[in-house]
């Protein structure tokens, strides 16, 4: 049993890693494919420190849940359909609970303070600083789960999430429009023993479909990067279906804590809402990771090894790489992708894009648009294929970095230091000779 455990777990963090395309049917390989997303998700999830994440987010929350909610009720009112909004809300939360009714009170004295005095500008600045804090912290949060280095400009940011805003009321009162119309409807069918079952199944199915899109739409939208619509549109399936899941069981709670008075009594209703947001922004993040990781898990196939990579093979694939690009501007073709480079060589992809990440490092190469319709990144050489030779890469590859320490490697170690620097020499003069377009 010991040694069945053992190969098993071996196979899943290692074997199934290393299993192509083409090695097994396409059956297989699809439920390998399965097997590794969901591996995939759940060890990023504990290494990323998804639930410490989710308590940052449950604060950053908790301050800006009035200012926020404060913000749709006005462009509701706006509208003039503040009275279904408030329906709406209350009817998330499982109908006239302590924590609805404290909050939307908290909404209309945040609403009516903001008419007069100097709060009007004050508190209009805050009101804008809560919200763009809360969205950008849950953008940092997705791009660090999407291993996005680059944010949102303070431009986009305003334009992006002001928009959201704005759109979110009319969401909400469409789909409560929705609902009552089915319901209507219902009422009209109940004659009908055929149609009436569907309609209901309907009406019930409709809370779901709306918390799948909503998902879905943050998953796609929030990190600063492409996320495809397959990808995200799965993972808002099942985070969605569990955050309703989720939602019956806190509205349960909350009556029973409510009737029975127990634990916290009067006071439960904070404590409660603390963990319905905690556990909603879990279940958020975990979907995230999932989407990440259906999108991305070619770039985790051979990742012990790539990680454990020898330093010459990581140069013999420098060198496989930059030959590729140079050999393809010679030919006068279209330039090379990362993934051209690894479906083609057989080069896994998240080495492929180190090495081309270093190689970008040290002025060896260029980031082109291949496609203006796709916009897919290509690369050139940045150095004359004719002066390009093993030996600039190579020396390129061994200098890059700092040198600047302070051991003496003039008097007390100059042996050591001219051991290395004379052997590399010797090794450069016979790679000089060698262009990387010439292999």
């Amino acid at each position: 049993m010991k040694k069945r455990l053992t190969d098993t777990w071996k196979f899943l963090t290692y074997d199934i890693w290393r299993i192509t395309e083409e090695e097994v049917t396409q059956r297989q390989f699809s439920i390998y494919t399965i097997i590794k997303t969901i591996y995939l998700s759940v060890n990023r999830f504990n290494k990323d420190r998804i639930m410490n994440k989710a308590s940052a987010l449950t604060y950053s929350t908790l301050l800006a849940i009035v200012p926020i909610l404060a913000i749709l009720f006005a462009i509701a009112r706006g509208f003039g359909f503040s009275h279904l909004m408030e329906n709406v809300f209350r009817k998330g939360f499982g109908g006239k609970m302590e924590t609805t009714e404290t909050i939307l009170s908290f909404v209309d004295s945040y609403l009516s303070q903001t008419k007069s005095g100097i709060f009007i500008g004050i508190g209009l600045i805050m009101l804008l600083w809560t919200v763009i804090n809360l969205i950008s912290n849950i953008e940092v949060t997705f791009n660090r789960i999407w291993g996005v280095k680059k944010s949102r400009s303070m431009y986009r940011k305003i334009t992006d999430y002001f928009s959201m805003l704005l759109l979110m009321p009319i969401l909400i009162v469409v789909s409560g429009g929705v609902s009552i119309f089915m319901s209507t409807v219902l009422k009209q069918m109940e004659d009908f023993v055929l149609l009436a079952p569907v309609v209901k199944f309907l009406i019930r199915l409709t809370p779901f479909v709306l918390t799948w899109f909503m998902f879905t739409g943050l998953y796609i939208f929030m990190p600063n990067t492409k996320v495809k619509f397959k990808h995200a549109f799965l993972s808002g399936i099942l985070a969605g279906s569990a955050y309703q899941a989720f939602q019956f069981l806190y509205i349960g709670g909350q009556l029973w804590v409510s009737n029975y008075n127990a634990i916290y009594g009067s006071f439960a209703a904070l404590p409660m809402f603390l963990l319905w947001l905690q556990i909603s922004w879990t279940i958020c993040l975990f979907g995230a990771e999932l989407t990440y990781a259906k999108q991305n898990i070619r770039h985790f196939s051979f990742d012990k090894d790539t990680r454990n990579i020898s330093r010459r093979y990581r140069d013999f694939i420098s060198i496989l790489i930059m030959s590729l690009i140079a050999k393809r501007f010679t030919k006068s073709l279209p330039p090379y992708t990362a993934e051209q480079i690894s479906v083609e060589h057989q080069i896994p992809i998240r080495l492929t894009k180190q090495v081309i990440d270093q190689l970008q490092e040290i002025h060896l190469i260029n980031e082109v648009v291949s496609d203006r319709k796709s916009e897919d990144i290509a690369y050139q050489p940045a150095v004359d294929i004719n002066q390009l030779n093993v030996a600039l890469l190579l020396d390129r590859l061994d200098t890059y970095g700092s040198e600047n320490f302070k051991i003496d490697r003039d008097n007390q170690f100059s042996d050591e230091w001219k051991v290395i620097t004379e052997s590399r020499e010797e090794y450069y003069k016979k790679a000089s000779k060698v262009l990387l377009k010439d292999l």
